[in-house]
């Protein structure tokens, strides 16, 4: 299994260095050719509008959605990732997103850089609850039928996954929480 995490802009380091921990082999996705080396991809947290731009531009995008819906790529977007990967994104300055799961989200919907925190949960099919940031964090305001709730925060989704596309608004690799990552894997 090669894992890719989208490796130009954001948190990449934090995801490598769990991804290590776990042993797992990482390619650092900045192109196409890239992208078709993995069976796995993360897009870490950013700046969303930033990282949708690169995705359009390099095409990157439009192989992540072909892969994503022929079963061939799992997905897993993290804060900005999550934004990324979303249904529909309000707030201001929302970006294009690849609608690869049925979710809406607010942009930074949990305040500003000031307002970032740490938070401990429960996460379904964890044991032990994990700790996570909350960095300049989107909220997820609406859930599809097909998607399945996680974990929540104070009585909202956080963390959710439908087929083998998981997004999260909060950030575990921060805090180097590897139980998500390893749920991720086995998607």
């Amino acid at each position: 299994m090669n894992v890719g995490i989208l490796a130009f802009q954001g948190d990449v380091s934090e995801h490598r260095d769990v991804l290590h921990k776990l042993n797992v082999e990482i390619v650092e996705v900045r192109s196409v050719q890239d992208m078709e080396k993995v069976s796995h991809v993360i897009i870490p947290g950013g700046e969303s509008t930033v990282i949708a731009r690169f995705l359009k531009d390099s095409g990157v995008g439009d192989l992540i959605i072909k892969r994503a819906k022929e079963g061939s790529l799992a997905v897993f977007g993290t804060c900005a990732g999550a934004i990324v990967i979303s249904n529909e994104v309000t707030g201001k300055n929302a970006p294009d997103p690849l609608k690869l799961i049925d979710i809406t989200i607010d942009r930074n919907a949990y305040g500003t850089q000031k307002d970032s925190f740490i938070a401990e949960l429960d996460v379904t099919a964890i044991e032990k609850r994990i700790s996570v940031a909350f960095i300049r964090a989107p909220r997820i305001t609406r859930v599809g039928s097909a998607v399945e709730i996680i974990s929540k925060y104070q009585g909202e989704a956080v963390i959710v996954r439908s087929g083998r596309i998981m997004a999260s608004t909060c950030h575990p690799e921060v805090c180097g929480e590897e139980g998500i990552h390893r749920m991720f894997l086995g998607m």
